[in-house]
């Protein structure tokens, strides 16, 4: 049982509940950034352009290699100090915020992933689905947009939900950048009322729902990507299994 009054325990729930959507914002626009460079980068990398091959082997190594909080911190101490040298001369000052470094950070890191998720499944399409669509003089960006990606999507999506899910787990390093997000909310509610037991179970029970929810969104898209996809008939002997 907590020591807590009801008013003191709705106040800091009220923060708690503030922090998540901070978490909730942070998390989708990263994504958004992520997916929008992922699906963009996995085209590119199909080219047989060399320097554009290169580039993407350096991208890769880099940001599937580097931490995630490692970059967070770049970016946010870095960036400053960078991008002041470059417009200092033009009397110019920014400062990147928390958010913004934490956004920056995930969607640079998570698009690697997603690319590489991109470029696997266009690898894995039939040919014939850009023969067939050449031969109808299909224009290139109709080709994309209504033939192969939404394709690309259906088989993709088993590893853009996993992506998904790294993402929501790995928003609470933005944290440690200063940002006022569930954890840092938690942590601050925990060390004033010392009932640390109370604010975690509840940042935890906020994160198993955005998990669930996730999962239950997933599914319903993967169930609308895959109709009209024909089944592959059962075998004889599972029939009369």
């Amino acid at each position: 049982m907590t020591n807590l009054s009801p008013a003191d325990l709705a106040g800091y729930l009220r923060q708690l509940g503030e922090g998540a959507l901070i978490t909730l914002e942070l998390f989708l626009t990263s994504f958004a950034l992520a997916f929008s460079l992922g699906v963009v980068i996995g085209v590119a990398t199909l080219s047989r352009n060399r320097i554009i091959r290169a580039a993407w082997r350096v991208y890769a190594s880099i940001f599937m290699g580097v931490p995630s909080l490692l970059v967070i911190f770049l970016i946010f101490y870095g960036g400053s100090a960078m991008l002041g040298a470059v417009l200092g001369e033009f009397g110019a000052r920014i400062d990147i915020s928390p958010f913004g470094a934490g956004v920056a950070a995930l969607g640079i890191v998570y698009a690697a992933y997603i690319a590489e998720l991109v470029r696997g499944a266009i690898e894995n399409l039939p040919k014939g689905q850009f023969e067939g669509a050449r031969a109808l003089a299909i224009p290139p960006l109709i080709m994309w947009g209504r033939v192969i990606l939404p394709q690309v999507m259906r088989l993709a999506l088993p590893g853009l939900v996993n992506v998904w899910s790294f993402m929501l787990k790995e928003t609470p390093l933005v944290s440690l950048a200063g940002l006022q997000d569930l954890v840092a909310a938690a942590k601050i509610a925990a060390g004033a009322t010392k009932e640390p037991f109370v604010f975690f179970i509840a940042t935890a029970l906020v994160f198993i729902a955005f998990s669930a929810a996730s999962l239950w969104v997933a599914n319903r898209l993967e169930a609308r990507l895959d109709r009209g996809q024909r089944r592959a008939p059962r075998s004889p002997a599972r029939a009369e299994a």
